[in-house]
């Protein structure tokens, strides 16, 4: 690798890094209390949960 291409890629890591810290975390604990409760709220709305109709089924024949 030659000094300048190493230079560039260095300064890609670096902008990456820089990236990376700017991003806002969420404490696990919290992320997880929002996602059971987003899995509460739409839980009426997932077919594995609920099954699947078989009003849908009569037309796959």
């Amino acid at each position: 690798m030659s000094g300048s291409s190493s230079v560039v890629a260095m300064k890609k890591v670096v902008q990456q890094l820089r990236l990376e810290a700017s991003v806002s975390r969420v404490k696990v604990s919290q992320a997880a209390a929002d996602l059971k409760q987003f899995c509460l709220q739409n839980a009426q709305h997932d077919p594995l949960l609920t099954g699947v109709s078989s009003r849908l089924f009569r037309y796959c024949d």
